[in-house]
């Protein structure tokens, strides 16, 4: 997988991306970064790449040229026009089934907006994919960056220790992750469930999907109509929701 990032700030995309997993996997060969500073293809002395918006309005606007530029700079160097993914709160909400979508593809784009936007000429001229990590608004597209170049790195062959952690973590299926424990089997008075300590891996299994379901339905109950759940499942979860209401009701 080969990342390229423009932004008005490099070194923030560098420093977040060398470390821990994503660092060692670029370190490895299995992903390669460039931070391409869009600065560099702006055409004055002070490397302004941005203007007030015509009809008024509060804030500045990054113009349409060094953008445009900047990504025909990648065009250039690998011959083929990659999918772009511009970082709006308008876009769509990313998600894990969209992370193993970006995975399938050998370059991905990401352009990082800043002040009150991007001219909207050069969004329509180069962008494949509006894409949102939630509904606010940061100061600039590189931390959406970031966050959606370390889940898709996750689904990347090689780039975890253990291929399998990738596919059986939170929204795995549509269902949050079950809870994990390790050593110490008591802690401040709290035990190790029995069953994880049985050896049996059947029912170590039946008791994590359990227990992912149990926590779907609390957390998360918005991802259960997408989950592949069994009649019995779903009347496990009609029980529960009756429990919680009782509960809560007391």
């Amino acid at each position: 997988m080969n990342y390229h990032v423009l932004t008005l700030f490099p070194e923030m995309i560098e420093n977040g991306m060398n470390t821990s997993i994503t660092g060692r996997a670029i370190a490895k060969g299995l992903l390669t970064l460039e931070a391409i500073n869009i600065r560099d293809f702006a055409f004055n002395k002070h490397q302004k790449v941005d203007d007030y918006p015509y009809g008024g309005g509060a804030g500045m606007l990054m113009q349409a040229e060094p953008v445009y530029l900047s990504y025909e700079s990648i065009v250039n160097r690998i011959g083929k026009r990659p999918r772009v993914i511009f970082l709006t709160p308008q876009g769509k909400t990313f998600n894990q089934n969209m992370a193993k979508e970006f995975a399938l593809e050998d370059d991905l784009v990401f352009l990082c907006g800043h002040y009150e936007g991007i001219d909207e000429r050069v969004l329509e001229e180069i962008v494949t994919d509006y894409v949102s990590i939630g509904d606010y608004v940061l100061t600039g597209g590189e931390l959406p960056a970031m966050v959606m170049m370390d889940s898709i790195s996750r689904m990347v062959p090689g780039v975890l220790n253990n291929q399998e952690s990738g596919e059986t973590e939170s929204f795995s299926g549509n269902l949050l992750e079950y809870p994990q424990y390790s050593r110490p089997e008591e802690w401040h008075g709290k035990k190790v469930p029995e069953v994880l300590l049985s050896g049996h891996h059947g029912n170590v299994d039946k008791w994590r999907r359990e227990q992912s379901i149990i926590r779907t339905a609390k957390w998360r109950p918005d991802l259960l109509p997408k989950a592949d759940l069994t009649n019995k499942e779903w009347n496990e979860i009609r029980r529960l929701r009756k429990q919680w209401k009782e509960e809560v009701e007391k």
